[in-house]
């Protein structure tokens, strides 16, 4: 009797815990729709299509091309190209799938949470929200190191500055372990908080005016550098194995993750399910073009192992007699460095609002300004997790655990396209009577991205190619039932082509790329999945409510000039 007493409490908690992780949000249409909060103190829709695309190139342009080009080199040698490029081409497929789904869902913020949320359930959206939100706030607290660092060198231009700046101010000095101080980089985020906190179209300016500066420039370089370029210093291409090439496109994935930006920002977006979609191709397509053409220039140019980390273009161009070309590029650092943080925190703060008002995180998250129409606390909130990690933490460590969070979020929303596809996903059976047709699919897209780990570890550690080649073919074969198996629906708006191949292909391509990342990277994964599964089991289960969510807002249809 003691016995069956007290094991009901805990059997009463699990049998909670599993009802309240498999709840889903429904799906509701997303045609011309718009939100209202009966509050009135909803977000405001200001961003255009130009405003999407910039928005996007703000996010991305500056991180790959300012910061990382250097470090990746100096291991992939010339292939740096192609590692943008690898990382590049699996970002479109990604891309794909987050505009069809950017049409299909209303346009309020929340992105891959949201889409998660819809397609599969609740604890699997926490676990997206928290892997993605880490590689925000780590991605926030380099750039602005970085920032520090090009914001140093523009004022040792001025004479009696020239050496006499302290290490600790802009560049960082290095007190024991991974801890480093930096007293700048917190400086400016607290300043760029400032701006997010005024009003979404107060920062889209600022976004605005600089990304296109930057723009300019990184085409100046290009061209300039273009007359520079010895084809000899492409020789030998990738002097450490195409091994290195793909370990270093796990590293610069996350310059191109501004797409993800634009997908977040929906709620602010005039025209969501018209622009969205082309504001994400088509700034992510921009910054390939420009990712490749400097880095071509830039190996060309100088040997890649006397490309400088800090600040590579700048010291790529010094070397070669043309220092004016060099300072011009730290300022356009300066202003890319500065949009792209800029976004980064932008997208943080819709991210957090988005719990906030589904109830997995405090209901404070879910707060806006009446007047700014601003989430405030949210951006106060991610500013102050920026400003510890960037005035505490070396660059270099935290750059090892990036992309986690990008690259099992976006196979996560490529999964969404396909089971949101499914004509039926409920009644219908599975092979032999015993699983659903649902429950098919989801093993055959779990065995796809099996595959690509599986494949990605044998790769990394030089195991025979036999291995490699079955993960892939079963990966085929997993791919092909889902496609010879299920029943898809077409959806209304943009719609991803060669469903559901391109979104296998694209978790297929992501899972892969994971395995390649470093140990503390999978590390990361592993401890921050149970930490979140923790919070979720003693907070989010009692507070979410994927119904009442919607309570606030009502969707209506968009007013008609808006929708010309």
């Amino acid at each position: 009797m003691t016995s069956s007493s007290s094991s009901s409490p805990s059997s009463s908690f699990f049998s909670r815990f599993c009802s309240s992780a498999l709840r889903s949000k429904p799906l509701s249409p997303a045609v011309d729709i718009a939100v209202r909060f009966n509050s009135g103190d909803g977000l405001v829709r200001r961003l255009g299509l130009f405003d999407l695309i910039l928005l996007g190139i703000g996010a991305s342009i500056g991180a790959g091309i300012f910061v990382v080009t250097g470090t990746v080199a100096r291991d992939a040698g010339p292939g740096v190209t192609i590692s943008f490029a690898i990382a590049g081409l699996a970002c479109v497929l990604n891309a794909l799938c987050y505009a069809e789904l950017s049409t299909r869902f209303p346009a309020v913020v929340g992105g891959a949470y949201l889409y998660t949320y819809t397609a599969f359930n609740e604890l699997t959206a926490f676990l997206v929200f928290a892997q993605l939100m880490l590689d925000y706030h780590i991605g926030a607290a380099s750039i602005a190191r970085s920032l520090a660092s090009y914001v140093v060198t523009v004022l040792e231009l001025i004479p009696f500055l020239k050496d006499n700046i302290p290490s600790w101010v802009g560049h960082g000095e290095e007190v024991f372990g991974p801890f480093s101080i930096n007293i700048l980089a917190p400086i400016l985020l607290i300043l760029l908080t400032v701006v997010l906190c005024r009003g979404v179209g107060e920062s889209s300016i600022l976004n605005s005016i600089m990304t296109v500066t930057k723009v300019l420039i990184v085409l100046f370089v290009i061209i300039v550098g273009a007359f520079k370029v010895d084809v000899s210093n492409w020789t030998p291409f990738a002097p450490n194995g195409f091994k290195s090439i793909l370990t270093g496109s796990t590293v610069v994935f996350f310059s191109y993750v501004g797409f993800d930006a634009v997908a977040n920002s929906a709620e602010e977006s005039k025209r969501p399910q018209r622009d969205l979609p082309f504001g994400i191709i088509g700034s992510l397509l921009v910054c390939l073009a420009l990712y490749i053409g400097v880095c071509l220039v830039l190996t060309g140019m100088v040997p890649y192992q006397f490309l400088g980390e800090d600040a590579p273009l700048a010291e790529a161009f010094t070397t070669r007699g043309m220092r004016y070309v060099s300072v011009l590029i730290s300022f356009g650092a300066v202003a890319g460095l500065t949009t792209t943080l800029l976004v980064g925190l932008y997208v943080q703060s819709r991210l957090y609002l988005g719990l906030g008002r589904d109830g997995l995180l405090p209901a404070i998250f879910a707060r806006v300004h009446p007047k700014r129409h601003t989430p405030i606390h949210s951006q106060v909130w991610v500013g102050l997790i920026a400003i510890v990690l960037s005035g505490l933490l070396n660059v270099r460590v935290l750059s090892h655990i990036l992309s986690v969070g990008s690259l099992t979020g976006y196979s996560v929303v490529s999964a969404c396209v396909v089971t949101l596809r499914w004509k039926d996903k409920i009644s219908g059976e599975g092979f032999g009577g015993r699983v659903s047709r649902r429950g098919e699919g989801v093993i055959c897209l779990s065995a796809i991205a099996c595959c690509g780990f599986a494949a990605g570890v044998f790769f990394r550690f030089d195991a025979s190619y036999v291995f490699t080649l079955l993960a892939a073919v079963i990966a085929v074969f997993s791919a092909a039932a889902l496609y010879l198996r299920q029943v898809y629906t077409d959806p209304p708006g943009f719609s991803c082509p060669g469903v559901p191949i391109i979104p296998s292909i694209s978790i297929f391509f992501n899972i892969f790329l994971f395995a390649q990342l470093h140990y503390e990277a999978w590390v990361r994964f592993i401890v921050l999945g149970i930490v979140t599964v923790g919070i979720y089991a003693f907070y989010g289960q009692y507070h979410a409510d994927p119904l009442n969510s919607n309570s606030s807002i009502v969707y209506h249809r968009a007013p008609t000039e808006e929708a010309r």
